[in-house]
């Protein structure tokens, strides 16, 4: 699976990406908010330093727009209007099923259902010239110099963390008891074997 070619690359150098942005937006979005907040922030959903948001919109970013690297001007237009459609996409989804969003932008100026806001897209635009033009080769490069056995066990200890720590945060949300979780699941299987045997 590791070594199955996508999108140019392999699916290593994809997962590490994806697991190297996640953590680098909430490292940067937390030092932002902290200053603002002026008290430690953390801007992760769950408890580690993990922001799949950025994951995702680094890889699928950079995928969608290094064919433009050497266009600074339409390669920072599409990244501002890419990733805002996206924050404004998560944003609707997120109140979809949440019933909030975990940003709240109705402060800024020329910001819109308080999700996206001009003050953000024009980031966006910039952080997608320094992934495009910087930031990516040095994340492979990075990946390439561990050996990749070894990445590939760090990254699914990270992924598994990540996922027991929203799945946790989830069940608080929702509020699922491990308790109710294992019950729903014995009455599942008790349904199921009374069907076939």
């Amino acid at each position: 699976m590791w070594t199955r070619e996508m999108f140019g690359t392999d699916v290593y150098h994809l997962i590490s990406a994806f697991i190297i942005y996640s953590m680098i937006g909430w490292l940067v979005e937390s030092i932002y908010m902290s200053f603002c907040n002026k008290k430690i922030t953390n801007r992760g959903f769950g408890r580690g330093p993990f922001c799949p948001i950025y994951g995702f919109g680094g890889v699928v970013g950079y995928l969608i727009l290094h064919p433009l690297s050497d266009h600074l001007i339409g390669l920072y237009l599409a990244g501002a209007v890419l990733a805002t459609t996206f924050e404004y996409l998560v944003g609707r989804l997120m109140l979809k099923i949440f019933g909030e969003v975990w940003w709240d932008y109705n402060e800024k100026p020329c910001n819109y259902q308080g999700i996206i806001c001009l003050e953000s897209t024009i980031a966006w635009g910039f952080y997608a010239i320094i992934i495009i033009t910087f930031l990516h080769s040095r994340i492979l490069e990075l990946v390439d110099r561990c050996n990749a056995q070894w990445g590939i066990m760090a990254c699914r200890i990270i992924l598994l963390l990540a996922t027991i720590d929203y799945v946790t945060k989830l069940m608080k949300i929702f509020h699922v008891s491990l308790k109710e979780k294992k019950e729903r699941l014995m009455d599942a299987y008790h349904s199921f074997r009374a069907r076939w045997y």
